[in-house]
């Protein structure tokens, strides 16, 4: 049974930073399609940041790059983002999701399992 479960969601200032961690059971990191996506109220879910079976290639949102870092521990079964250089905009819901395959990319219609969300508050 795929299950994920997020950690690590919270408030910070602007400019601040914070990880988010996804802990994985019911299958291994590789063999996923596996990510990160966030929704604010009114919106549709983002997807932010991914990696394809096997790590085989590596997505990150514009709105993201630069500032966020996705990383993986295979044996622990662990996902994580780092999230630096906070922004308002960036408050949101953030999810971890994964998927056997990634027909059209990296959308909320392309994933099968999903976390129940940690959420993010970037205020000062």
């Amino acid at each position: 049974q795929v299950q994920l479960v997020e950690s690590g969601g919270g408030l910070v200032q602007p400019g601040g930073s914070l990880r988010l961690s996804c802990a994985a059971s019911g299958f291994n990191l590789d063999d996923y399609h596996i990510g990160w996506f966030r929704q604010v109220p009114g919106k549709e879910r983002e997807g932010i940041s991914g990696v394809t079976k096997r790590g085989r290639t590596t997505y990150y949102a514009d709105s993201v790059k630069d500032r966020f870092t996705m990383s993986r521990d295979n044996a622990k079964k662990m996902l994580y983002l780092q999230m630096n250089n906070l922004r308002p905009e960036d408050t949101a819901v953030y999810y971890c999701a994964a998927s056997n395959y990634l027909l059209r990319g990296w959308v909320m219609s392309s994933m099968e399992y999903w976390g129940k969300g940690t959420l993010v508050t970037v205020s000062s």
